[in-house]
């Protein structure tokens, strides 16, 4: 991500639509699968950015973070929040270390060289019987300036996700879109980007109240069908997956 990005994200990701929808998304899914286990987790988030989603999960994890970037971690250390550098695939904890992996639009990261090795390495400080839940931009044909300014390379497509998953050796739990409802809106706005020259920045910004509510609303909708069924395409795409085995 260009580093003027962080300090954007840290001011607004609390409240913007985007973020706080997908965090109601996150907690459809991975939070019953954690309240199941009937215990307090150890959670690492790799990519862990401005260290949000570190903070809420200490609420009701034993929460750590990585990211490669120095700019980000600033902004999470100022949060009060444990975390150190680190990249995706070189992970500096031992074999089955997490109860709880999370990991959130890292693996299409031009930083990240091979993806394949990274859910590897992901799957190797998670504990036998652990949750990993990773969110990543879907369909190519989405890519637009956007990317480009959170330097995204690659947007992956429901197989090769699950190849990703299936390769490390972990079990698909669930496998959806998500993203859904705005996918027309997002399409859109991908085919005028590629019709005009190359704008700068993201598109992180705080839009007009009703519109945010607008937006927002949609994604807990989402949130709400995603306890019950996947969606069959969207913007994104999440998974939850385990690693063989039972929790010591």
């Amino acid at each position: 991500m260009n580093v003027e990005e962080y300090a954007r994200l840290a001011a607004i990701e609390e409240r913007h639509w985007w973020y706080a929808g997908m965090r109601r998304i996150t907690r459809a899914l991975l939070g019953p699968a954690v309240a199941a286990r009937g215990r307090r987790p150890r959670l690492l988030d790799v990519g862990c950015g401005t260290g949000l989603n570190v903070a809420e999960a200490g609420r009701w994890a034993d929460a750590v973070g990585v990211d490669v970037s120095d700019e980000a971690l600033r902004f999470a250390r100022a949060r009060g929040i444990a975390v150190a550098r680190a990249s995706i695939e070189a992970l500096p904890f031992a074999d089955a270390t997490f109860d709880v992996v999370t990991s959130f639009d890292v693996l299409y990261h031009r930083a990240v060289g091979d993806d394949a090795r990274a859910v590897r390495e992901l799957a190797r400080v998670l504990a036998p019987g652990g949750l990993l839940f990773v969110r990543t931009p879907a369909l190519a044909a989405l890519r637009r300036a956007h990317d480009d300014a959170v330097h995204g390379a690659r947007r992956h497509s429901r197989g090769e996700l699950r190849a990703l998953l299936d390769g490390a050796g972990l079990r698909v739990e669930r496998l959806s879109y998500c993203n859904t409802l705005l996918l027309p809106m997002i399409a859109l706005r991908a085919a005028v980007d590629r019709t005009r020259p190359a704008r700068q920045g993201s598109d992180l910004e705080e839009l007009p109240a009703p519109v945010e509510a607008l937006l927002g609303g949609a994604l807990a909708l989402e949130a709400r069908l995603l306890r019950r069924v996947d969606l069959p395409l969207g913007a994104s795409l999440i998974a939850l997956a385990s690693k063989p085995g039972s929790l010591s």
